[in-house]
C-alpha cells in the first residue's frame, strides 16, 4: 500500500506502507541431463546461485528472505502495523504540521497517532515519520484514513487526507457443544463438558500456543487435553501442535461448580454463562495472532421443581438378588415447601422391594433429603433403573424418572468366579 499525494497541489507527500513479515524466497528450480546441450551448466548454476539451499538446489524453497510485494491478508486477532511517512516534497520550509491516523471499522472509529501535537516545522527534504499498532478485533471492511494539515510560508492552512481501504478475514472457524452430565458418585452437583472444534481455514499452517477456557465466576475447569506419561504431561496432539490450512482439532473441557454454588442446587441448575475461549497462535514466521470468544452460553438443564440423583450405585449385581441404591431429591423451588409421596413401579426386568406410594414428608424450598430403595433384576444384562414417581400433594403433580442409570446384571456363578 503506497500512495504519494501530488507535489502540484501540496507541498506534502504522504507515503502509507503496511508492516509485514518478510517470506521466504522461492525460486524455480532449471536443470537438465548431462548429455543435453547445455550440459552441466544449468546444475552449476543453481549451485552458484547464493538464493539456493546447498545441498538441496532442486527445491523451490531458497534460504533468503523476500520483502513483501502486496498487501498481503489480515487475520481476525493480528496487530495491524503500518508505517507512515510525510516528505517535504518543496524548497521551502512548512509550519505547524499535524499528521492524523483513524482506523474506521463498520461499528467505531479509532485514533492510531502515537503523538497529537503538531510539528513546529518540516525543512525541505526531511520527513516526519510514525508507526502504528492495533490488534485486528472485528471482521470486515476496515479503512485508514490518514490527514496531513500544515501552514505555508505565507500564512495558508492547508489540509488534506488519504483513504486506504483493507478486508479483515476470520482465521478460525471456532464450534462447541455442551453436554450435561448428571451427578457422579462422588459430587452432588452435575459437570459440564465442552468440546471445542477449532479449524484453521487460513492457507497456511498454525502454531497453536494456547487454547484455554476461561470459565465463569460459577465453575473451575479442568483441561482434558493431555495425557500422562511416566509421570509427566504430554499434550494429546503431540510435541509440535501445528495445525494444517483447513483442518479441525477438538478440545475438551470438563467444569464443575464451585462448592459455593454447588450446594444450591436452585441456583446453579439455571446458569446458562459458561465462559470463554482464550485461543494464542502463531503463523509461519512467528506472527502472533489472539482470539478470545464472547461468553459461551448453554441450555440449562430441566430440572422442573424436583430433581433427583444417584448417590450410590453398584457396577454389577448378581441377578435376582436384592441390592441397595442411594437416590438423593432436592426441591429446586426457592420458595414452595412441597409434600412428597414415593410410588415405584416395576418393569419387564427391574423389580422394587419395598412399599410403594409412601410419604416423604415435607421438604422445604432449597433443601435435600436421602432415600436407600432396594430392588432386584429378573433379567441379566445391561439393565435400565426406571419407575421411580414423586408426587406432590400440595398441587397434585407427579414427576416421572426413568432410565435414571444403568446396572449389569449377571449370573451368581460368574461373579463369583
Amino acid at each position: 500500500m503506497d500512495v504519494t499525494q501530488p507535489k502540484q497541489e501540496h507541498l506534502l507527500a504522504l507515503k502509507v506502507m503496511r508492516l509485514t513479515k518478510p517470506t521466504l524466497f522461492t525460486n524455480i528450480p532449471v536443470t537438465c541431463e548431462e548429455r543435453d546441450l547445455p550440459g552441466d551448466l544449468l546444475n552449476q548454476l543453481m549451485k552458484d546461485d547464493p538464493s539456493t539451499v546447498k545441498g538441496a538446489e532442486t527445491l523451490m524453497l531458497g534460504e533468503m528472505l523476500t520483502l513483501p510485494q502486496n498487501f498481503g491478508n489480515i487475520f481476525l486477532g493480528e496487530t495491524f502495523s503500518s508505517y507512515i511517512s510525510v516528505h517535504n516534497d518543496s524548497h521551502q520550509v512548512v509550519k505547524d504540521i499535524l499528521v492524523k491516523a483513524d482506523l474506521q471499522t463498520s461499528s467505531q472509529r479509532l485514533n492510531l497517532s502515537a503523538s497529537t501535537a503538531a510539528v513546529a516545522e518540516l525543512k525541505p527534504d526531511c520527513c516526519i515519520d510514525d508507526v502504528i499498532h492495533h490488534e485486528v478485533k472485528e471482521i470486515g471492511t476496515h479503512i485508514l484514513v490518514c490527514a496531513v494539515s500544515y501552514t505555508t510560508q505565507t500564512g495558508e492552512k492547508m489540509y488534506f487526507r488519504k483513504f486506504f481501504k483493507f478486508q479483515v478475514l476470520k482465521p478460525l472457524d471456532v464450534k462447541t457443544k455442551f453436554y450435561n452430565a448428571e451427578s457422579d458418585l462422588s459430587s452432588v452437583t452435575d459437570e459440564v463438558f465442552l468440546e471445542a472444534q477449532i479449524q484453521n481455514i487460513t492457507t497456511s499452517p498454525m502454531f497453536m500456543e494456547k487454547v484455554s477456557l476461561e470459565p465463569s465466576i460459577m465453575y473451575n475447569v479442568a483441561e482434558l487435553n493431555a495425557v500422562s506419561r511416566s509421570g509427566e504431561s504430554m499434550s494429546t496432539f503431540g510435541t509440535r501442535t501445528y495445525l494444517q490450512p483447513m483442518d479441525t482439532r477438538q478440545y475438551l473441557y470438563c467444569l464443575k461448580p464451585k462448592q459455593e454454588f454447588a450446594e444450591k442446587a436452585g441456583v446453579i441448575k439455571g446458569v446458562t454463562v459458561i465462559g470463554k475461549l482464550d485461543i494464542v497462535w502463531k503463523t509461519n514466521l512467528g506472527e502472533r495472532g489472539r482470539l478470545q470468544t464472547s461468553q459461551l452460553q448453554r441450555m440449562a438443564p430441566g430440572y422442573g421443581d424436583v430433581r433427583l440423583s444417584l448417590e450410590t450405585i453398584p457396577d454389577t449385581v448378581n441377578v435376582e438378588e436384592p441390592f441397595d441404591i442411594t437416590c438423593k431429591i432436592t426441591n429446586c423451588s426457592s420458595e414452595r415447601t412441597m409434600d412428597l409421596v414415593l410410588e415405584m413401579c416395576n418393569t419387564n426386568s427391574i423389580h422394587w422391594c419395598g412399599v410403594s406410594g409412601r410419604q416423604l414428608g415435607k421438604l422445604h424450598p432449597i433443601s435435600s433429603l436421602h432415600l436407600t430403595l432396594t430392588l432386584l433384576s429378573s433379567v441379566q444384562g445391561l439393565q435400565s433403573i426406571s419407575g421411580l414417581r414423586l408426587t406432590d400433594t400440595f398441587l397434585k403433580r407427579t414427576y416421572e424418572y426413568d432410565d435414571i442409570a444403568q446396572v449389569c446384571v449377571v449370573s451368581s456363578k460368574i461373579k463369583e468366579n
